[in-house]
This record gives structure tokens, C-alpha cells and sequence, in this order.
């Protein structure tokens, strides 16, 4: 069975093809980086606009790298939600275009589940049951997984997510967007002795998180330097707040990471999301790892932002499970809050 994957739940447009007996066959990508970049964020309306513009390119890459023509499709896998809602209603209605089109069923995936399993792409894939920590943008909690479908959320973050709060940081730092990626890269040259930042919730004896402290003990720092423009702060300064910055939040996730595994008995961790790809956390998981006598599983890192690729996947393992799931109705809504403890068993 081949699924198709639409991708575009916010900047990234991303289309792929999975089969389930040969694996991934392609997948095509186009970030919309650059051009959020000059206004410091994602700006929505821009967004919908671009991926309008790159989602029948991208099929095409994402079909002629597989050669193979749209009609061995089976099934068209979408992203419904969550997201941005301009965005989302871009790939549902390509997805269900294409598929009425083509007379082939159609099906809505969650965005988070999709990062969820995406490490299940890797060559040395995780078995169930697992930890995983979903880190990213919006998002950050631990969840259980018994298989496809089968999530108990454990715990997550009461305010800001921990990626929202890189890019808050790196904002006070004047490291511009995305802030995620330049913080942690600034941070390799900071003094980890300079700046003693909270650790916010890392001993409540609980699974969440609470990252707008952190950001606000950032702005702290910031402000009680003589100088009160961040422009004036020397480039040591920064790099040794955001060395602070890094160690206090890879430390909360570390934490709570084996907490979670500590207390289900566990022995395997899934990283996802695009948090998963900063080099300092996989550093302090891993080891953690070796200390505690665990499994620590990561996706790819072209796997760690969003991509269609994870969305094929997870429509074709949905399907696998109950090929009923895709409809040929093509109407279709979107869901832009869609909690993923909501979702239920195929």
C-alpha cells in the first residue's frame, strides 16, 4: 500500500510517499524560513499564501523521485491539526483534491501524532511500549505509547513550550528568527559557571513543565547589565547567557525524562519534534542513558521539523491497522486545537 503524505501545518510544506512493504520512497520539503525570518516569526497569512504556491511542485518532486505515477497511490494521508488554520486548510484541500481527483480515500492524521512516530522511520526503529517527549515549537509533554493510537499523557507544559521559549531567548539575545537553532549554537561558547538559571518544576514530583520563568529570568540577566540595549551586550555576555539558558532547559527535560521512565518501569525514550534535534539535549539524554541503563531513540534530523514524511507514515500504520480509516467523502474540516489525548485506538 503507497500513501501519499501532505504536510503543512505551519512553515514547512512537505509531500512524501511511504509504501508500506519498501519503506519511505520520497519526500520533498520547502521551508518557509527565509521568508519569515524579516518579520521575527510566522506571519499566517504568508504562510497559507506559500505553501498555495509549493504543494504541486513539491508533488511532482515527491513523484518523480519515487517514479511512480499519482494513480498507484492508495490512500492520501493529510495533516488536520493542530496548526495554523489558514495553513492547514491549504493541505486538506490539496489532499482532498487530489484525491477525488484520482478516486482514492483520503485521511485526516494529527500533526503531533505524526512526530510521535516518526522515529518508527529510523533503521534501528523503537518497539513498543515507550516514553516519548514530544518538544517542539508549541508543544512539549510525556506520553506513554502502547502502539499506533494507544497515548496516556503523563505530563506537560503549563505555559510556554520549551521551543517557544528558545525562540523568546534568543529574541532577548537579538539573535533574530529562528532562535531555537541559534541559541544552542551560540551556547557551545558560553562559560556554563557564568549564569545559574531555574530550573523550573524540575523537582515537583510531577511530570510537567514550566518554561516563562526561564524566559523571564532571561530578560532579567538582560536588563541588569549596565547597558540596557542589547546591541551593547558583548557577544561573551550572550554566549554565556544562552550557555545558562541551554543547561537549565536540557536539564528540566533530562529530568522529567527519567522520572517518566523511572515511574512506568520503562526502559525505552523517543524523542520528537524539532527541540529533538538540538545537539546539547541529545547529549544530556544519551548520557542519561548510559547511567541509568536505558534506550534513547531520536528521528532522523531531516525527520525533526515537519515534514510530510511522518505524515505518510502514520497514515499508512492507521491504515495497516484499520483500512477503513480513510474515507472517500472529501469534504473535510480542520482542527487547529486538537489535544492528542483525544485521539482514540484505530
Amino acid at each position: 500500500m503507497i500513501v501519499l503524505g501532505v504536510e503543512s501545518s505551519c512553515d514547512e510544506t512537505g509531500l512524501a510517499l511511504y509504501d508500506t512493504e519498501r519503506g519511505l520512497l520520497s519526500h520533498a520539503l520547502y521551508s518557509q524560513v527565509a521568508m519569515h525570518e524579516e518579520y521575527g516569526g510566522v506571519v499566517p497569512e504568508l504562510a497559507s499564501r506559500d505553501h498555495i504556491r509549493r504543494a504541486l511542485p513539491l508533488l511532482d518532486e515527491a513523484l518523480s523521485k519515487a517514479n511512480i505515477a499519482l494513480d498507484k497511490v492508495d490512500a492520501i494521508a493529510y495533516t488536520q491539526g493542530p496548526g495554523l488554520a489558514g495553513a492547514l486548510l491549504v493541505g486538506s484541500s490539496v489532499a482532498c483534491s487530489l484525491g477525488l481527483a484520482i478516486d482514492k480515500p483520503v485521511l485526516g492524521i494529527h500533526h503531533l501524532e505524526g512526530h510521535l512516530l516518526s522515529p518508527l522511520l529510523a533503521s534501528e526503529p523503537p518497539e513498543f511500549p515507550f516514553i516519548a517527549l514530544l518538544v517542539s515549537g508549541g508543544h512539549t509533554q510525556l506520553m506513554r505509547v502502547d502502539g499506533v493510537g494507544q497515548y496516556t499523557l503523563l505530563g506537560e507544559t503549563l505555559d510556554d513550550a520549551a521551543g517557544e521559549a528558545f525562540d523568546k531567548s534568543a529574541k532577548l539575545l537579538g539573535l533574530g528568527y529562528p532562535g531555537g537553532p541559534a541559541i544552542s549554537r551560540l551556547a557551545e561558547f558560553g562559560d556554563p559557571l557564568a549564569y545559574k538559571l531555574p530550573r523550573p518544576m524540575m523537582h515537583s514530583k510531577d511530570f510537567n513543565f514550566s518554561f516563562s520563568g526561564l524566559k523571564t529570568a532571561v530578560l532579567t540577566v538582560v536588563k541588569n547589565h549596565e547597558e540596557k540595549v542589547i546591541a551593547n551586550i558583548c557577544e561573551q555576555d550572550k554566549a554565556d547567557i544562552a550557555r545558562g539558558f541551554v543547561d537549565a532547559i536540557v536539564e528540566v527535560l533530562t529530568a522529567k525524562c527519567v522520572s517518566a521512565l523511572k515511574h512506568t518501569g520503562l526502559k525505552r525514550l523517543v524523542i520528537a519534534g524539532g527541540v529533538g534535534a538540538n545537539a546539547q539535549l541529545r547529549a544530556s539524554l544519551n548520557a542519561a542513558a548510559a547511567k541509568k541503563r536505558f534506550k534513547v531513540y531520536y528521528p532522523e534530523l531531516e525527520f525533526c521539523t515537519d515534514n510530510g514524511a511522518m505524515i505518510a507514515f502514520a497514515g499508512a500504520m492507521r491504515l495497516q491497522i484499520n483500512p477503513q480509516a480513510a474515507k472517500r467523502d472529501y469534504s473535510f474540516n480542520v482542527r487547529p486545537r486538537w489535544p492528542l489525548d483525544e485521539l482514540r485506538e484505530v
